[in-house]
């Protein structure tokens, strides 16, 4: 360890340390950046005493203020329910039709229903409706239970493949999964698929698929494959693909049989916000 000793170029104290011949300065940290240490220590000590700060067992230290942003948000969200109370009440009064012919509660339901929306339904279906791979598309004409408002309404309130007595129920069977068709007849399937839907596809293979589909998919899809809303089957003949398009995508789904869950939300939100949402969703481009 090397001795402290002044510096003969910058006159400073060194710490007694040394490196290679290099030699660390005792330099003492400026004044102001000293006084700003100082002056947050002091700030940190006055905030603790007169805000909430410290936990507890059981609770925390109010502060001499005894602020609560959790007490304000409640106060505010009390505050709004009020405000709208007699909003909420009419809506929950009125009929789907009603509320679409009144200018003031359509105003009303499509903001409510909007932040429902966002709140609940954007996850799966996007901020604008948009849909995804398993999740529908809420912005086309394209409905596998109906698109009339009070069909939007029934299906959020008792969903698809859910909790609800009443849910929307079907089943897709995973033809190739459950060993009920071929796979080389499964193949035969895609290309009939892909005829229906009007895109160039192996004639020969539409022929052997013809039967079949008349054997195992006509009586949800129809004979022509235009879909039945009674039983949530989807129109084959049109270019809307809830799990994709691709012959890899057909494949897939006539093999696997797969099938998405909606939620119940009866009981999860109010009666008034199923109506907003319903009205908001049947707004967004795709309502009968």
């Amino acid at each position: 360890m090397s001795k402290k000793e002044i510096d003969d170029v910058s006159g400073t104290q060194t710490t007694g340390h040394e490196w290679d011949g290099i030699k660390e300065l005792d330099t003492p940290m400026p004044r102001w950046w000293l006084g700003l240490f100082w002056a947050t220590i002091v700030w940190a000590i006055g905030y603790w005493i007169v805000y909430p700060a410290w936990p507890g067992i059981s609770s925390y230290t109010h502060g001499l203020l005894d602020h609560s942003q959790r007490d304000r948000v409640t106060a505010d969200v009390a505050s709004l329910k009020a405000a709208r109370a007699d909003r909420e009440k009419a809506l929950g009064r009125a009929s789907l039709s009603d509320i679409q012919t009144n200018p003031d509660l359509l105003q009303f339901a499509m903001a409510a229903g909007k932040t429902a929306f966002g709140d609940n339904c954007a996850g799966c279906h996007g901020a604008g409706g948009q849909g995804a791979p398993g999740y529908p598309n809420l912005n086309d004409d394209v409905w596998l239970w109906g698109g009339k408002l009070g069909d939007i309404e029934h299906t959020i309130t008792v969903g698809v493949r859910s909790t609800s007595p009443q849910t929307r129920q079907s089943e897709m069977p995973g033809f190739g999964r459950d060993g009920i068709l071929k796979p080389a007849q499964i193949d035969d399937l895609v290309e009939y698929v892909v005829h229906v839907s009007d895109r160039s596809a192996d004639a020969g293979a539409v022929r052997r698929a013809t039967p079949l589909f008349a054997d195992n998919c006509a009586a949800c899809h129809g004979p022509a494959g235009r879909g039945n809303r009674t039983m949530g089957a989807p129109n084959l003949t049109d270019n809307e693909w809830e799990y994709g398009s691709t012959r890899d995508a057909i494949k897939d789904q006539i093999w696997n049989g797969h099938g998405g869950v909606m939620p119940t939300w009866g009981g999860r939100l109010s009666p008034e916000e199923i109506k907003a949402l319903a009205v908001y969703v049947h707004s967004l481009g795709g309502g009968e």
